[in-house]
């Protein structure tokens, strides 16, 4: 039920409801099907920043994949050439999550919008028997924030008859730009309680754990739950209040 490269990659195309995917097909798996899959995701994030209410999405999930692109959700990959179990990609990711209107929350008022970025860098993953590991690098090419954003992940699959439990490690430094971006507060945005900050270079660290069950061969449900310990970067800006996110995604997904 889950020995399908294309179901599971409908099964990542979810995580584009609020993270970066890192898992793809074993080293053992073929080439990966040409197909379309569908489904449909539901999201809960807890925001950083203050005021914020927890933020709740449903979207549809659409993933399509062959032998040289793959589109997750909000996210696509161009493929390059592949050296063994390394495999190499240009990639394309929408941060949908990123950003704030002023009214958003008290907290915020008086202060400029901030963007949600489109993010184009390179993806490198070593598969190997015993973990997936994942290398990103990207740059903010929107020039909202101008900034760079490095992830770090690690995953393995467990397998147990209809079930797939995945749990990852994930590490993301974002620059002094991107941080100062989305969590400073310029000299004409401060007041008596929210003083001038400018933010600095920060690297948030992420533990999840992504349960999936088949089914059938072509459609599954899934859920993800995961935890985001913030860097000081962001932790010591006056706009946010928490250390850690909470966050949970579940949804079906079906290939064609």
């Amino acid at each position: 039920m889950l020995n399908s490269p294309l179901l599971r990659s409908l099964l990542l195309s979810a995580l584009a409801l609020g993270t970066a995917p890192l898992a793809r097909a074993q080293p053992s798996d073929p080439p990966p099907p040409s197909g379309w899959g569908l489904g449909i995701g539901a999201g809960w994030q807890r925001p950083a920043y203050a005021g914020f209410d927890n933020k709740t999405r449903v979207l549809p999930l659409i993933s399509f994949e062959n032998e040289y692109v793959r589109v997750l959700g909000l996210g696509a990959d161009l493929k390059l050439p592949s050296l063994g179990p390394v495999s190499f990609a240009l990639r394309a990711r929408y941060a949908l999550g990123d950003g704030y209107e002023a009214d958003d929350s008290p907290v915020l008022n008086g202060m400029a919008e901030r963007k949600p970025s489109f993010w184009l860098g390179g993806a490198v993953q070593w598969r190997t028997e015993y973990a997936k590991l994942s290398f990103d690098v990207a740059g903010d090419a929107s020039s909202h924030s101008k900034g760079t954003e490095v992830r770090f992940g690690v995953e393995h699959d467990f397998r147990a008859g209809r079930f797939m439990f995945t749990p990852r490690a994930v590490a993301v430094w974002r620059d002094a730009k991107a941080i100062d971006y989305y969590y400073g507060v310029r000299p004409e945005e401060a007041t008596a309680t929210r003083p001038a900050y400018e933010g600095t270079a920060t690297t948030n660290a992420e533990l999840g754990l992504r349960t999936f069950y088949g089914i059938s061969p072509r459609d599954g449900v899934f859920l993800d739950v995961s935890a985001t310990a913030l860097g000081s970067g962001i932790k010591d800006s006056p706009l946010v209040d928490r250390r850690t996110l909470p966050a949970v995604r579940l949804g079906y997904l079906y290939r064609f």
